[in-house]
């Protein structure tokens, strides 16, 4: 193998190889890779190796592996989105993504936490939107999202974004959400908020503040949302 890192496992080396390919968009999103034979004899390997790399993939869901037809790129679908990326289930159990309005979308120059969050130069752009979540038909989450201007050119232009938001980014811009990390926190509702919520002045509501990294190890996106949970409760998934 080559332009293999030293002191890792060989499968170790073999998923970085893979993985660095997924950046450079060697393969898009949904399409199949190389059979396992055809990796192991580019790299070198055997195709024991070959197989454990990719199955590390999937369970980074970087790769969907399907019997009898191959592996492949993964998607952003609905599905994914729902219960990979969004946790809030109502209080009967019932799980669904919410729908989205879009209150305003702006570039400006990066404020101190914005750089901070995202790795960014002190000048740096960013792009800002601010979207209101429904679910169930009603007015639950207020999120403030900042993106790296360089990496999503012209998004403040476009007023007509998708629910999906991490889907939009992979296929007009080709940043592929990979993995995000969340933090809680219980807070009041401002005065704005609580009027876009339809709730009382400090009314309780949960924050969680997530960024989300791209294939590469690159923070893209940061996002804060303030969700009325009167209905809802977080749901974290253990194994």
């Amino acid at each position: 193998m080559q332009d293999s890192p030293d002191f890792k496992p060989l499968y170790v080396q073999v998923k970085d190889l893979l993985v660095r390919r997924l950046v450079t968009g060697a393969w898009r999103p949904g399409e199949g890779l190389p059979s396992e034979t055809s990796l192991a004899g580019e790299f070198g390997v055997s195709q024991g190796t070959v197989r454990k790399a990719l199955d590390e993939l999937a369970q980074q869901n970087l790769v969907v592996r399907q019997q009898g037809k191959g592996t492949f790129v993964a998607t952003h679908t609905p599905q994914r989105a729902l219960f990979h990326f969004f946790h809030l289930v109502g209080d009967d159990g019932a799980r669904a993504l919410p729908g989205s309005r879009l209150l305003a979308v702006r570039a400006a120059k990066a404020t101190k936490a914005e750089a901070a969050r995202l790795d960014l130069k002190a000048d740096a752009g960013v792009v800002r939107l601010k979207r209101m979540r429904l679910l169930g038909g009603r007015e639950a989450i207020v999120e403030r999202i900042a993106l790296p201007a360089a990496r999503f050119p012209g998004l403040e232009k476009d007023s007509d974004l998708p629910n999906e938001l991490y889907r939009h980014y992979e296929l007009v811009y080709g940043v592929t959400v990979a993995r995000a990390v969340e933090a809680l926190k219980a807070i009041a509702a401002n005065a704005e908020e609580a009027k876009l919520l339809r709730l009382a002045a400090g009314a309780p509501l949960l924050e969680i503040d997530r960024l989300a990294y791209a294939l590469d190890g690159h923070a893209v996106e940061w996002r804060v949302s303030h969700c009325d949970t009167a209905d809802h409760h977080y749901v974290s998934e253990i194994e």
